[in-house]
């Protein structure tokens, strides 16, 4: 048995706990070793974990139903931020294990932004241990429902990329450069895809069988930038009790794809640079380099060749990155896709949610058509979701969808929903004395989708969070 890790042996279970694989991951053994008493007397196996570095190593060679993540690991770091990050790596490599935040009393704040990333629920520390399994028992049973509704959902439509000459050439590059190990550039407004495009290319590659690891540029501070992306050695900085590979180590043999590379800070683009170049990584605390068999993709919604022009970006890393350059149009420009992917999108919401057959009406379909789409699919993707929920008769309207204002005022469409959304969730706020789930349900909303708009509108809960 390792220091990093502890496994209960299947002679400490009995035939009456919950089949269920648990992850705990704290850098407190006291908070390890309370955890896994509590929890072996109620699911099959438990795991515990003290260096958060080795999450995607663990959820790779494990199928983990649920973790319990503590949000805070570095002394003088306490914002939570670290566990945000690390939220978002678990949810990106493996979206259906359901995530349990852990905090301390006072830093509610954080796990409250924690829901909007996906977390399923958060629990304080010191807990009660009622309470733990209480939460844990509520996020097995989520993770049960959810792998169901995959498993229902049919292989061949898991994947929609349309017929508008946009789409399809930037598809056709990608099948073209996908066979070799080129460095790609995918270009895009936000929600056109990038990352499905990313996996795509990797699915596609010789490389298809090893790991493909999103890494968020963007949620990345310069405080953690080297030891997330190129690992450190034991006792490189206070708190590094253990050798620890960063992202591109993990990514050997595989794909990284760097997210919003147009986001890194002037001073780090040498440094990722010269792992790009010499196609190795030195740890922080190391000397030695570490030679480096990766793939890499890089996206970002920004103009690059305008930010190399101001100096903003180096020229020498963005001709490296763009061996390829991919850009994915905006859904406006794919008029003639947009009825077979509110369709698609449609039929794959309804396995999502086990409803019965629905359909838009033709209104509905024609006003889909005229409408500008600024946030492209990902805005169709909330907005057909939405009227799943909230549609009567099996039938989604124009008013369902919410784009009956937007029709009116074409050239402010962006003013005009915002003004819209934001009135509407602060009268059912208003109407239900700022309870979260009461105004969430009427509103068809997740409580984290409601949260994450409360934010966007900076519309404030006089009671506090909840």
């Amino acid at each position: 048995m390792s220091d990093n890790e502890h496994y209960l042996s299947k002679n400490e279970q009995s035939m009456k706990k919950t089949q269920a694989t648990i992850l705990v991951i704290d850098d407190q053994e006291d908070i390890l070793f309370a955890s896994r008493m509590v929890l072996k007397k109620h699911f099959e196996t438990i795991y515990t974990l003290n260096n958060p570095k080795n999450i995607l190593d663990t959820l790779s060679q494990n199928q983990i139903d649920v973790v319990l993540l503590d949000m805070n690991y570095r002394i003088g770091f306490e914002d939570g931020r670290e566990g945000i990050y690390l939220l978002k790596e678990i949810k990106t490599f493996s979206p259906q294990t359901t995530v349990i935040l852990m905090t301390a009393f006072g830093k509610v704040e954080t796990a409250v932004e924690g829901l909007k990333a996906g977390a399923f629920d958060y629990i304080l520390k010191p807990w009660d241990n009622e309470k733990l399994l209480e939460v844990v028992k509520a996020a097995v049973e989520e993770n049960r429902k959810e792998k169901k509704k995959t498993a229902k959902a049919p292989k061949q439509d898991a994947f929609f990329i349309g017929n508008s000459s946009g789409i399809q050439k930037a598809y056709s590059l990608a099948e073209k450069v996908a066979k070799t190990d080129a460095n790609v550039l995918i270009l895009g407004e936000n929600g056109t895809g990038k990352y499905v495009l990313a996996n795509h290319i990797h699915q596609n590659s010789n490389r298809n069988t090893h790991p493909f690891v999103h890494v968020d540029l963007g949620s990345l501070n310069d405080n953690i930038f080297e030891s997330e992306l190129f690992g450190y050695a034991k006792g490189a900085f206070t708190d590094a009790k253990n050798d620890t590979p960063g992202r591109f180590e993990l990514a050997q043999k595989g794909t990284i794809f760097l997210d919003e590379i147009g986001n890194v800070p002037l001073q780090l683009q040498a440094k990722l640079l010269q792992v790009i170049q010499n196609k190795s990584v030195t740890r922080l605390g190391e000397a030695k380099p570490r030679q480096l068999d990766v793939r890499i993709i890089t996206a970002t919604n920004m103009d690059l060749k305008q930010e190399v022009s101001q100096k903003n970006f180096r020229e020498d890393l963005y001709y490296r990155i763009n061996t390829m350059e991919i850009t994915l149009p905006p859904l406006r420009e794919q008029k003639d896709d947009i009825v077979p992917l509110a369709n698609f999108l449609l039929a794959r919401i309804i396995e999502k949610y086990d409803r019965s057959e629905i359909i838009f009406d033709n209104n509905a379909l024609a006003q889909m058509e005229r409408h500008s789409w600024n946030g492209n699919i990902r805005e169709m993707e909330n907005r057909i979701e939405r009227a799943v929920i909230l549609c009567e008769n099996n039938t989604i309207t124009v008013s369902d969808l919410d784009l009956d204002v937007i029709s009116k005022t074409e050239s402010n469409d962006d003013v005009q929903l915002s003004d819209v959304e934001k009135s509407a969730i602060e009268k059912v706020l208003q109407k239900n004395n700022f309870n979260i789930s009461k105004s969430a349900e009427e509103l068809g909303l997740s409580r984290a989708s409601l949260y994450r708009r409360m934010e966007k509108y900076k519309i404030d809960n006089p009671n506090g969070s909840e």
